[in-house]
C-alpha cells in the first residue's frame, strides 16, 4: 500500500511539472513550441501585414496568391509611422516605400521644382470637366505610323474626351506618349502640396492622378477587395485601349533593353527636377508625383508612378516607378487608394 501511494505521488508530481512546460512551449514565437509559426497575420518573420500607406518593392517579393494570403517575409513593408511626410523629400511616394537593395532612394535634400521650372508637355490641351465615369466613344486611332529623324516610331494621335494624345510604337506595343488627363469623377490634380478636383497647371503638364478603382472604372470597394479584371481591361482609357497589366509593363521593359536602364530611355528630355532622360522611344515619361487619401500631393517633378491593372492581394496592385536620380524602372506593390498616373495601351 505504501508503494502504491508513493507511485501516485510521483505521478502527480510529474504531471504538475509537465503542464507549465507545455504552456510555455505553446508559443508561436518559440522555435521549440508545438504551434511555432501557426498564428494569424499580425507581424512575425513568417507573416507580413501591410499598413494602409505602405508599398513593397517586388524585386524580392513573392507574389501573393489571389486567395488573399498575405505577402511573404521577403517583401516586408515598413509601418506607416516611418513614412516621410515632407514634400521636399525625394522618397518614391507619400507612402512608406521599401526600395530594392540594389539602389538607394533619391536624396532627401532635393526639392520639387516650381511649376514655372517644368517644361509643359504636349498634354497641355484643356481637359474636359466631366464628372461622370461614363466614357465617350469619341476616340480615333489607326494603324498608320511614321518614323521621326531620331528613330522614334509615332502612331496616329488619339482624340479622347476633348484632348488629343500622341501615340508611340515600342516593340509590338502602341502606347500613349502622355499621361491620361481625363477629368473623371475621383481623379485629382496637384495644387501646391494638396489635391484639387479642379484643373491646375500640374494636370496640364503631367495629367491627372487616380486611385486604382477609379483608373479601372470599378466601384470604390475594389480598392479594398479583389474585383474582376478583364485580360485587356479598358478602365478609363478610350475604346480599343486599356490599362496596361503587369505583364504589359514587363513587355515594355524587355522592348527597351531591360528595367535597369529603362528609366533613362523612357523619361522625357525635360520636365524632371534633374536627371532627365534620353527619351529614345518617345515615351516621354514625366514625374507627375502622387497623392494620398489624406489629400496631400507630393514629388511632382521628382518621381513618376503609374498603375497596372494587375492586383496583388485584396487591397494592393502592381505599379511602376521612375525616379529623377535613377536610371531604372522599379516594380512595386502599392495600396490601391494611392493616387498615381495612368498610361493607356492599345488593344
Amino acid at each position: 500500500m505504501r508503494n502504491y501511494l508513493g507511485f501516485v505521488a510521483v505521478s502527480v508530481l510529474l504531471l504538475s511539472c509537465a503542464e507549465p512546460e507545455q504552456a510555455e512551449r505553446n508559443n508561436p514565437y518559440d522555435e521549440l513550441a508545438y504551434n511555432y509559426g501557426n498564428f494569424s497575420a499580425g507581424g512575425s518573420s513568417s507573416s507580413v501585414v501591410f499598413s494602409s500607406s505602405s508599398v513593397v518593392s517586388s524585386s524580392s517579393a513573392v507574389l501573393p496568391s489571389s486567395s488573399g494570403t498575405a505577402p511573404s517575409s521577403s517583401s516586408v513593408a515598413p509601418s506607416s509611422s516611418s513614412a516621410p511626410s515632407s514634400s521636399s523629400s525625394s522618397a518614391p511616394s507619400s507612402s512608406s516605400v521599401a526600395l530594392s537593395s540594389s539602389s538607394a532612394p533619391p536624396s532627401s535634400s532635393s526639392v520639387a521644382p516650381s511649376s514655372s521650372s517644368v517644361a509643359p508637355s504636349s498634354s497641355s490641351a484643356p481637359i474636359p470637366s466631366s464628372s461622370s465615369l461614363a466614357q465617350s466613344s469619341s476616340s480615333s486611332s489607326s494603324s498608320s505610323s511614321f518614323v521621326s529623324q531620331d528613330g522614334v516610331v509615332y502612331g496616329t494621335p488619339v482624340d479622347y474626351e476633348g484632348q488629343t494624345y500622341q501615340t508611340v510604337i515600342i516593340g509590338t506595343q502602341t502606347w500613349m506618349a502622355q499621361n491620361l488627363n481625363y477629368a473623371v469623377s475621383g481623379s485629382k490634380c496637384g495644387n501646391g502640396s494638396s489635391l484639387s478636383d479642379n484643373n491646375t497647371e500640374s494636370c496640364d503638364t503631367y495629367g491627372r492622378l487616380y486611385n486604382w478603382a477609379t483608373a479601372m472604372n470599378l466601384a470604390s470597394t475594389c480598392n479594398s477587395s479583389s474585383c474582376s479584371v478583364e485580360a485587356k481591361h479598358r478602365g478609363i482609357c478610350p475604346p480599343d485601349w486599356h490599362i496596361p497589366s503587369d505583364t504589359d509593363w514587363d513587355a515594355l521593359m524587355t522592348a527597351v533593353g531591360g528595367s535597369s536602364t529603362a528609366g533613362t530611355k523612357l523619361k522625357a528630355k525635360s520636365g524632371w527636377n534633374s536627371g532627365n532622360g534620353t527619351d529614345d522611344y518617345g515615351f516621354s515619361a514625366l514625374p507627375g508625383g502622387s497623392g494620398n487619401t489624406g489629400g496631400s500631393f507630393n514629388y511632382v517633378g521628382i518621381n513618376g508612378y503609374w498603375w497596372s491593372a494587375t492586383e496583388s492581394y485584396a487591397s494592393y496592385a502592381y505599379s511602376r516607378h521612375m525616379y529623377y536620380t535613377r536610371s531604372d524602372v522599379s516594380r512595386f506593390i502599392i495600396d490601391k487608394t494611392t493616387l498615381y498616373s495612368v498610361r493607356c495601351l492599345q488593344d
